[in-house]
């Protein structure tokens, strides 16, 4: 049965991939069908009661965000966040795509078993449309060949202990015959990359006299990325892999991400609202919701890492949205060591980046960018996600980006609610979204059902 959907956005600031015009954005079912100028005439003869026509007058009209960094949990630890909740949060953050992590649910996304777990927990409870990520553990490079042909979208690893025993890193040995099939597959490789021995030495050189924040970001140094990061970029070169660099928290990785850049290496990176709003210094005593791995850095360290951004050397901004009951945060004790580290940001990502962007006179299409077009390319999903052109889905975001609101945690749709955002006043508000043209949220209340799709690269079936 054909869908017969159809109806028009129109604005005076659409962000189209050749920049910011005013468009009339014509939909017909789940796709953008066209894309015309808007005239005088159209905003003389525009019906303000026509259902089938939004006006978004000043308003930005953006590509639905992707998040390529959503820790979803379910199943396994759904307590923690589940499909119904993330989904939730997404919408209303004008997130109209996740990428879902393989870990931290149970079981593991590191076989094709497990991802068909994920896929039936996942099954009538999105809002909006989300894809997988497959593991790279210790002794499963058998099964990657087996994922990609079941739908991942690529895959995951840590270089250092991922706080789940069921999700172990893996060194160079373990890493070279991965990235050999990867390379074979066509799929990126997603690295954690901090290395052991630096943060080994940094325990070695700590008092243990303090459990605090200080300590915390002490025992997690730059060193430990560099040397990640150096790896990465070497087994790329040699095995042809596409490597992408999740949450560069360090910006003494920037140059020689960079490099690897110039010297035409497939290497890609991110970054993470968090690195680029808060600093090392602001963080209150005790405050265990700022936990996160990497740590969040100093002052300097976040301008050098807006500045890598804007320069290209970081390609995306993903959420690293991670959240957990509060009995995991030792909330109570203050102890950074022994809370669960993540930040859950699904729904302020947005929010987040823009505020800073704006704050230092950055055009509003470089959000489109950055958390709309770069990371639906890293997925493979760049010729139907990302950007607001016709054939691809009808993902559309009303954003208002002159609105600020003081966060409410009380307000947020992710399961815990639980945000170092709380009493942040931050700039942007998402007024609408569209998933494949379909309403999912208006005018602060989520709307529509639960028609996300799960996704698949397009030739998953021929690897």
């Amino acid at each position: 049965m054909s869908d017969s959907r159809r109806f028009t956005v129109r604005g005076r600031r659409v962000v189209t991939p050749s920049g910011i015009r005013p468009a009339r954005v014509h939909v017909a079912g789940d796709r953008i069908a066209d894309i015309r100028p808007l005239t005088d005439a159209d905003l003389v003869d525009a019906d303000p009661t026509d259902s089938a026509e939004y006006d978004a007058g000043d308003l930005l009209v953006l590509p639905g965000f992707v998040d390529t960094h959503v820790h979803v949990n379910e199943p396994g630890r759904t307590e923690w966040e589940g499909f119904e909740t993330a989904t939730d949060a997404a919408a209303a953050g004008g997130v109209t795509t996740i990428v879902d992590m393989p870990l931290n649910c149970s079981p593991v996304t590191c076989s094709v078993s497990a991802l068909e777990a994920k896929r039936e927990a996942a099954t009538g409870k999105l809002r909006v449309d989300c894809g997988f990520w497959g593991g790279v553990v210790p002794g499963n490079t058998a099964e990657l060949a087996g994922l990609a042909a079941a739908g991942v979208l690529g895959f995951k690893c840590f270089l250092v202990d991922s706080g789940l025993d069921e999700f172990p890193p893996v060194g160079e040995a373990e890493l070279r015959p991965a990235m050999r099939e990867l390379a074979r597959l066509g799929l990126p490789l997603l690295a954690h990359a901090e290395a052991p021995g630096p943060i080994a030495v940094a325990a070695r050189g700590s008092s243990g006299a303090s459990a605090g924040y200080a300590d915390w970001l002490a025992s997690r140094p730059p060193e430990a990325e560099v040397e990640a990061v150096e790896l990465l970029v070497h087994l790329s070169g040699e095995t042809g892999c596409a490597v992408h660099v999740v949450h560069v928290s360090a910006h003494q990785c920037l140059p020689v991400i960079a490099a690897a850049k110039h010297a035409g290496l497939p290497v890609s990176a991110e970054t993470c609202p968090h690195y680029l709003t808060f600093a090392a210094e602001e963080i209150p005593a005790g405050s265990t919701l700022f936990k996160c791995a990497p740590p969040i850095r100093e002052a300097e360290n976040r301008e050098h890492l807006w500045q890598g951004l804007e320069a290209g050397v970081l390609d995306l901004v993903a959420s690293d949205h991670s959240p957990c009951p509060s009995s995991a945060r030792a909330l109570d004790t203050g102890d950074f060591f022994t809370a669960w580290g993540g930040i859950g940001s699904l729904q302020l990502g947005a929010a987040a980046v823009w505020s800073g962007a704006r704050a230092r006179g950055i055009d509003p299409a470089r959000l489109a960018s950055w958390m709309s077009a770069a990371p639906a390319r890293l997925a493979g999903l760049d010729g139907r996600k990302g950007s607001i052109a016709p054939g691809f889905d009808a993902d559309l975001v009303i954003f208002d980006p002159d609105a600020e609101f003081v966060v409410d945690a009380r307000r947020l749709r992710d399961r815990h609610r639980l945000t170092p955002y709380e009493g942040r006043t931050l700039a942007g508000l998402v007024r609408r979204a569209w998933v494949r043209g379909r309403p999912a949220f208006a005018d602060g209340e989520l709307v529509g059902g639960r028609d996300g799709e799960l996704l698949e690269p397009a030739n998953s079936g021929d690897r």
